[in-house]
C-alpha cells in the first residue's frame, strides 16, 4: 500500500457520528452530494479518503456553533475521527494539503464543531519542503547565546518611532545586553518609518555595538509584504550584515512564507499574529499542534507560541503543549526543529514556571513591558530576565535570587511577584 496522510478531528454532530465521519472522508476526497457516475467502486477504493478511527465523547446539551442541522429530536455527540488519504492523491504539497484536511468541512451542515487535532504526513513532505535552516542551532551559533534562553524584546511603542528613534532604542537593548530584538507585527515599511531607513539607522548601530562588546545582537526585522518586496529586504537585511527577518504567517500566508524560505539566507522568525481567529472557539478551527506543522516544514525557524501567564486567552497548558511541539522532530529523515518564541505578557515572574514545564531552555523568550517598563530602566529590565532565568535553571526560588539581584528584586516587585 502506497503512503497515506492522517488527520485527527474533533467533531459535534446531530447526526450518526460514523455517517457525519463518512460524509467528511467523501467531501474531502471523491465524493460529493450526489453519487456521481465517474466515482467506481475501483476509484473509490484507489482515491477515497478513509474513516481510520471513530471515538464517540459526550453529549452536548446544544449546538455549540449556529448553522448546523439537527433532526428532531436528534442528540447532538461530539467524537473523535481519524481520516486518511492516499499521497496519490495531491502529492507532497503544502497548499494543497490544507484544502485537502480542511477545505470545506468547516462549512458542512453535519457539523456544529469541527477541529483539526493533529496531523501525520510520509516523508516525501520532507523531500519537498526546506524546513528550518537554522532552527535552534543555527539561532544559538549567530546570536552566541548558548544553553540558555535567548533574552529578547519588542520594539515598543509599536509604531510611531521614525527610524532613527528606533535605532536609539536598539542601541540603548544592546548597550544593556540583550540577545535579541524584533520589530512590532504592526510595523514594516510605513511612510512614517520606512523599512530601508529601519534597516539601514538599526544595522549601524547593531555593527557598531557588534564591534565595541564582540557580539551582534539579533534583530528580526519585519518584512512582512508581497513576495518581491520581502525578497528584496531580505536582501538588504543580508548586505547590511543583519542575522534574522520577521514575517506574519496569517499575512504572507503558506506559499508567501515558502518562497521567503526558498529564498533567505537568513532564520525567519514566524510571527503567528491572527492566531485566535483559527483557535479560540474549542470547537472550530485548528490546534496549533497540527497547524505549527506546516509552518515548520514551509521554512519558520522561531514559532511565537504564546507564554505562560499570558494576556491572552490561551490557558498554560495549551502554551507549554505548542512549545514542546516545535522541538518534537517531525519526520524521521527531517525532524524540522523549530525554536519556540515566549511572548505576550512575559517579565521575571513565569521563568522558573517556564523552565519547569517546558523542560528545556532551547527558547527565546521575549518580553515587551517586561524590559522597557522596568523601573530601573532598560539594562535593568534585560538584568532582571537574565536573573530569573539563572535562578530558574539553577532551581534557586526567586525571592532568594532577588536578594542579590536589585534588578531583579524591582522587577517582582513592580511585576506583582
Amino acid at each position: 500500500m502506497g503512503a497515506r496522510i492522517e488527520a485527527d478531528y474533533l467533531i459535534e454532530t446531530a447526526e450518526d457520528p460514523r455517517r457525519a465521519a463518512e460524509t467528511m472522508a467523501g467531501e474531502q476526497s471523491s465524493g460529493t452530494f450526489v453519487p456521481v457516475p465517474g466515482e467506481t467502486a475501483d476509484l473509490k477504493q484507489r482515491a477515497g479518503a478513509r474513516v481510520e478511527r471513530l471515538e464517540v465523547l459526550e453529549q452536548c446539551a446544544a449546538p455549540s456553533l449556529p448553522g448546523a442541522s439537527r433532526p428532531q429530536g436528534s442528540a447532538i455527540r461530539r467524537a473523535l475521527v481519524t481520516l486518511s488519504w492516499p499521497l496519490e492523491n495531491l502529492g507532497p504539497s503544502l497548499p494543497n494539503l490544507v484544502a485537502t484536511v480542511a477545505g470545506n468541512l468547516f462549512e458542512l451542515k453535519a457539523f456544529s464543531g469541527l477541529r483539526i487535532l493533529d496531523i501525520r504526513l510520509p516523508e516525501a513532505f520532507g523531500t519537498a519542503y526546506p524546513g528550518p535552516r537554522f532552527g535552534v542551532e543555527g539561532t544559538r551559533r549567530l546570536s552566541d547565546v548558548w544553553e540558555r534562553p535567548l533574552i529578547g524584546t519588542i520594539v515598543k511603542p509599536s509604531v510611531g518611532l521614525s527610524a532613527e528613534e528606533t535605532a536609539s532604542l536598539v542601541g540603548e537593548l544592546a548597550r544593556g545586553g540583550i540577545d535579541f530584538i524584533k520589530d512590532d507585527e504592526l510595523q514594516s515599511d510605513g511612510p512614517a518609518c520606512p523599512f530601508e531607513a529601519r534597516a539601514r539607522a538599526v544595522m549601524r548601530v547593531v555593527n557598531d555595538e557588534a564591534q565595541r562588546r564582540g557580539k551582534k545582537v539579533m534583530f528580526a526585522f519585519n518584512l512582512t509584504g508581497d513576495l518581491d518586496q520581502m525578497r528584496r529586504r531580505h536582501d538588504l537585511v543580508r548586505d547590511l550584515g543583519g542575522t534574522c527577518v520577521m514575517a506574519s504567517l496569517n499575512s504572507v500566508g503558506l506559499v508567501g512564507m515558502i518562497e521567503l524560505a526558498r529564498h533567505s539566507e537568513l532564520p525567519i522568525h514566524a510571527h503567528r499574529n491572527g492566531w485566535g481567529y483559527l483557535s479560540r472557539h474549542p470547537a472550530l478551527g485548528w490546534s496549533y499542534i497540527a497547524w505549527q506543522k506546516l509552518w515548520r516544514l514551509a521554512g519558520a525557524d522561531h514559532l511565537h507560541v504564546n507564554g505562560l501567564k499570558n494576556k491572552f486567552s490561551e490557558d498554560d497548558d495549551s502554551v507549554i503543549a505548542s512549545a514542546r511541539e516545535c522541538l518534537t522532530p517531525l519526520l524521521a529523515e527531517k525532524p524540522c526543529i523549530a525554536m519556540p518564541v515566549f511572548s505576550s505578557g512575559q517579565s521575571a515572574l513565569q521563568p522558573p514556571e517556564t523552565y519547569r514545564r517546558l523542560g528545556s531552555a532551547d527558547l527565546i523568550y521575549a518580553a515587551g513591558g517586561g524590559i522597557l517598563a522596568h523601573p530601573q530602566g532598560v539594562a535593568a529590565g534585560v538584568a532582571s530576565l537574565r536573573g530569573s532565568w539563572e535562578a530558574a535553571m539553577s532551581g534557586v526560588p526567586l525571592e532568594e535570587c532577588a536578594r542579590t539581584h536589585p534588578a531583579l528584586a524591582a522587577a517582582l516587585q513592580s511585576y506583582g511577584g
